[in-house]
């Protein structure tokens, strides 16, 4: 599930056997290892960033599997499988310079 809000866009994956999930999208450049997620204690992982507005691509990547997040804003067919549409507005950027 992936959640914008005011301060920042949250990323949430229910994977509770993993031993590790990052989030990967053309935000970071499709880079596996470079956003890892925490993982809590009620086997969610979870990460935030601050993205400026703009349409993303992304899935998440836990133990060499990927998982499409069907909860996002929409997904769309891509080179390596069905990517997950993130939508982060505008205004949210101008919500975070007057903060």
């Amino acid at each position: 599930m992936v959640t914008v809000k005011q301060e920042c866009v949250e990323f949430e994956f229910f994977r509770p056997q993993a031993r590790e999930v990052y989030v990967v999208g053309d935000f970071n450049d499709w880079q596996q290892g470079h956003t890892p997620m925490e993982r809590l204690a009620d086997g969610h992982w979870r990460v935030r960033l601050s993205l400026p507005g703009g349409v993303f691509r992304f899935r998440y990547h836990a133990d060499g599997e990927w998982f499409t997040d069907y909860a996002a804003f929409g997904v769309e067919p891509g080179p390596m499988g069905v990517d997950s549409v993130l939508l982060v507005p505008e205004q949210q950027r101008a919500l975070r310079a007057a903060a």
